[in-house]
């Protein structure tokens, strides 16, 4: 697995490098996994570790910060563990239901499947991204779907834990 380790506010060491990836080199036990970003981050007391991971056009990410780097690792990782579980477990299941033979998951993995309770539908109109910053505030939700006048597709607007915005724009 080819791990890219960048740090922000902080030297990325040898030795933070080797921890990180022996650490995720556990992951590949669960799933052949081809590559995974990790950011380090230090902001004042709090050490912050992002992984990124793509599997077969998904995306798994897991952050954990506390006030040691090397406990924000570990964390992360069993994090991603349980991600990767919960996507086998969802593939496994996928797979028989499609007549597949495949390797049955452990009985941890097995979830039940989140239901769908409710269907919406709204017409979406064209608007400038600072006009759908409004309309989700005004909303009170913490994301919107809107067209984007500027790009003429369908973007996501959501409302992150810092309190600033992110926008989702397709990429085909």
């Amino acid at each position: 697995m080819k791990i890219n380790v960048r740090g922000k506010n902080i030297n990325v060491t040898n030795a933070l490098k080797e921890y990180v990836e022996k650490k995720l080199a556990k992951l590949e036990k669960y799933l052949d996994l081809s590559e995974a970003q990790v950011t380090l981050v230090v902001v004042k007391e709090t050490h912050k570790v992002e992984v990124t991971i793509p599997i077969n056009g998904m995306i798994l990410r897991g952050e954990e910060a506390t006030d040691d780097m090397y406990a924000s690792i570990d964390l992360v990782v069993e994090k991603m563990e349980k991600q990767i579980n919960k996507y086998k477990a969802r593939f496994n299941k996928k797979a028989r239901i499609e007549g597949k033979q495949i390797v049955a998951p452990a009985a941890e993995e097995t979830m039940e499947e989140p239901l769908i309770m409710k269907t919406k539908r709204f017409a979406i109109k064209p608007m400038p991204v600072d006009e759908a910053v409004m309309q989700m505030n005004l909303l009170g939700h913490s994301f919107f779907v809107f067209s984007n006048a500027e790009t003429e597709e369908v973007n996501v607007l959501y409302k992150r834990k810092d309190g600033n915005y992110g926008l989702i724009e397709p990429e085909f």
